[in-house]
């Protein structure tokens, strides 16, 4: 990823959204409780840093074509682009993945420039 011409004063970094549906196959949902003990126990010690968390509910389309409607949580995790990040996102990717029976976690990546 080609890094942002940043600004004097701005870090140049990555902005990751990642979107973890809640529909669990065969049936059932990820709980608050489920998902709360996935974020304390998966992605804050890799983000410890800081990061973002809401409610969404949307809508996609699964390998076998169907279309699923459903409630999830959106991550917003800002870092730097480095092979350790890289490295921390798809663990989290699968471990979600895995432990919630998900087809997919969808992951939007984009350059940022970052100031405090």
């Amino acid at each position: 990823m080609q890094a942002p011409a940043c600004a004097p004063g701005e870090t140049s970094s990555v902005n990751e959204l990642l979107y973890f549906g809640t529909v669990k196959p065969p049936g059932g949902v990820v709980s608050p409780e489920e998902w709360g003990s996935f974020l304390a126990t998966v992605v804050t010690p890799r983000f410890r840093q800081g990061l973002s968390v809401w409610q969404a509910s949307g809508q996609w389309q699964s390998a076998d074509g169907s279309l699923t409607r459903e409630n999830s949580y959106v991550l917003n995790l800002l870092h730097a682009d480095s092979a350790e990040a890289e490295v921390a996102i798809k663990a989290i990717m699968v471990e979600y993945r895995v432990r919630f029976h998900q087809e997919a976690v969808l992951r939007v990546k984009s350059p940022a420039c970052v100031s405090f």
